[in-house]
């Protein structure tokens, strides 16, 4: 049965306590939002937006399948917003006809072109870099290049999680864009070739791994490193993260490859008006600095600083390749990795 805006009180969307009873609310209502992203990461944001305007932020969380459900809602989603923890869901919504555009200047012009839709129906809201988590003992390197990991000296070596994860279907997309697709079969069939155990696990278990001495290179996002070096309910990680130094692989064509959290206003959405007031917070420079530091990602927004520690790691070259050229590649570089067994 589809679910009608009447009834979304009932709708198993979980809300958000605030600070707002603390400030005088500024404005009515309440936005709902369905997300990729885990809530522990994005709920400060929505306190202090609910703390600023009296705007109640409801949410629904999963780990899948949150296109396919507004999809399958249609007209009757009782959804605003799409938060995702990349580049790819938001195309494929986009693609689906399930976003809106939005074209307020507080928004746009906060985030660069190469990190929203050229048609304005999505934008990125903070950026990682997938880097290698290099073991401080055994690969005491400085500089690699993306092509680099296929080069038979690291067989043996290498870890990271399957092939087929949103984060490394990026990666292997963006090759696809730049190098193309018989390049970057190549590529992959090199880079299995040099894996030292079965693609398993998340990003945090692949520093594990080099701490543990399976292998010495390790493919990640560079915000667990923060994320492992402050964690107190699981200390062992620390120690993962003191293990392994970060080093920025780079390629001739592209520099570093990004990848990118991002919103989408939906087609339906039944309080517009209230979800573009919290796309333009999340856009600014507060929610901005919440995310910088909180996550230990890359704020899109360039007039934010970073976080001392993700400061620490060094500066790169990002690639500047719009992020949606790249995830147009997916079901090909998805193809790909079926087609090489990167996995088995």
């Amino acid at each position: 049965m589809p679910i009608t805006r009447r009834s979304v009180a009932g709708f198993c969307l979980s809300l958000l306590l605030t600070g707002a009873a603390a400030a005088p609310a500024l404005a009515d209502g309440e936005v709902n939002v369905y997300t990729y992203r885990q809530p522990a990461l994005i709920n400060p944001l929505f306190e202090a937006f609910t703390a600023k305007t009296g705007i109640q932020v409801r949410v629904v969380f999963a780990e899948n399948g949150l296109v396919e459900r507004l999809a399958q809602e249609g007209p009757n989603s009782p959804a605003d917003l799409l938060l995702t923890a990349d580049a790819g869901r938001l195309v494929e919504a986009a693609n689906r006809g399930l976003a809106q555009p939005v074209t307020s200047p507080a928004i746009r012009d906060k985030i660069p072109a190469n990190l929203r839709d050229e048609a304005n129906q999505w934008f990125g809201l903070t950026m990682r870099a997938r880097v290698i988590y290099a073991s401080t003992e055994r690969a005491p390197i400085t500089a690699i290049t993306y092509e680099e990991l296929a080069d038979p000296k690291w067989q043996g070596k290498l870890c990271m999680r399957p092939g087929n994860h949103p984060y490394n279907i990026a990666l292997f997309a963006a090759m696809i864009a730049h190098k193309g697709e018989d390049a970057t079969r190549e590529w992959l069939k090199g880079v299995k070739a040099n894996l030292a155990i079965k693609p398993s696990g998340n990003d945090r278990a692949q520093a594990k791994s080099v701490f543990a001495g399976e292998c010495d290179l390790a493919l990640a996002n560079t915000y667990y490193m923060g994320k492992m070096l402050t964690n107190t309910e699981e200390p062992e990680q620390k120690k993962w993260a003191e293990a392994v130094k970060i080093v920025f692989p780079s390629s001739p064509q592209f520099g570093t490859h990004v990848n990118i959290s991002g919103m989408m206003l939906t087609a339906h959405a039944p309080n517009k008006d209230n979800a573009l007031k919290l796309m333009e917070f999340l856009a600014g420079d507060e929610a901005q600095m919440l995310y910088a530091q909180g996550n230990y990602e890359y704020p899109v927004n360039p007039a934010v600083g970073l976080d001392p520690i993700v400061k620490s790691w060094g500066s790169f070259t990002p690639d500047k390749l719009n992020v949606a050229e790249v995830a147009k590649h997916e079901p090909a570089a998805a193809k790909l990795i079926d087609e090489v067994g990167f996995n088995d």
